[in-house]
């Protein structure tokens, strides 16, 4: 693995040298786009929009727009902008994770210590793992502030989660929720079905399908064979009878169960 970002983590007057690592590969088919006629790779170009003509990346600026002028910005001036935040990964607080809704992770990486930091990168994890607390704090990454959580990883290494801003959910207030209740019965018959098929999280069980399906048709397709799709009916959205639909679930998990 190549490491995205060199710095340190800090907590108290504590200072871990560390390298992170991303923490996921993409599970999807790498598809290339072509051109249906004779299949030759379609490429993007970086075109100048007032003269037509492509620009080489060493001529690419970034800019931001103020009062109708573009405002250049160089290395400097994004290194300018909390300098301590582009090497530093301060941890300004120690939270229960539990506290925090899950939609606000997004991305996580691996934390390697640097030489010298072994001591201090065990003791964070041990001590986390002990008090059962993650830390909160942020740093500058690919010109971005990056709020994160820190915390362990199956008991080994430390992870960080880059987490979104409040400003970053939308507000669902506009959306036209029930306010009806449900009536009692249906009520613990679903909370009867929701134990039936609670079960201990293994991410082992979870595989994508999807893909090797698709592999699957691309093999076929390669050997000229023809691709039947079957036809799947979409269930229906309108709950006429909630009580006779949570039996019969209900019925149906016993059945698997007992098979």
């Amino acid at each position: 693995m190549r490491a995205i970002w060199n710095g340190v983590v800090g907590f108290g007057l504590v200072n871990i040298p560390i390298k992170l690592y991303s923490a996921t590969d993409s599970s999807t088919l790498d598809l290339d786009m072509l051109d249906s006629k004779d299949l030759s790779n379609i490429r993007f170009k970086r075109i100048n929009e007032n003269t037509g003509k492509e620009v080489v990346w060493e001529d690419i600026v970034k800019g931001y727009k103020l009062n109708d002028k573009y405002i250049v910005l160089e290395d400097q001036d994004f290194e300018a902008a909390s300098p301590e935040k582009s090497k530093i990964l301060f941890i300004t607080q120690f939270v229960k994770e539990a506290d925090i809704d899950s939609a606000y992770f997004e991305t996580p990486y691996f934390l390697e210590p640097q030489k010298n930091g072994e001591g201090a990168y065990t003791l964070l994890l041990k001590a986390l793992i002990k008090t059962k607390m993650a830390g909160i704090g942020s740093f500058v990454l690919r010109e971005r502030e990056i709020l994160c959580l820190i915390r362990p990883y199956q008991g080994k290494v430390l992870m960080v989660n880059r987490m979104r801003y409040p400003e970053e959910l939308r507000d669902f207030e506009d959306l036209k929720l029930p306010a009806k209740a449900p009536k009692a019965a249906e009520l613990k018959m679903a909370e009867q079905l929701i134990k039936s098929l609670s079960a201990d999280f293994n991410p082992e069980d979870y595989k994508d399908t999807y893909n090797a399906d698709l592999l699957k048709i691309i093999k076929q397709k390669a050997k000229g064979k023809k691709v039947k799709l079957s036809e799947v009916k979409e269930p229906e959205g309108k709950a006429t009878d909630l009580m006779a639909m949570l039996k019969e679930s209900l019925e149906k998990g016993k059945k698997k169960k007992a098979g």
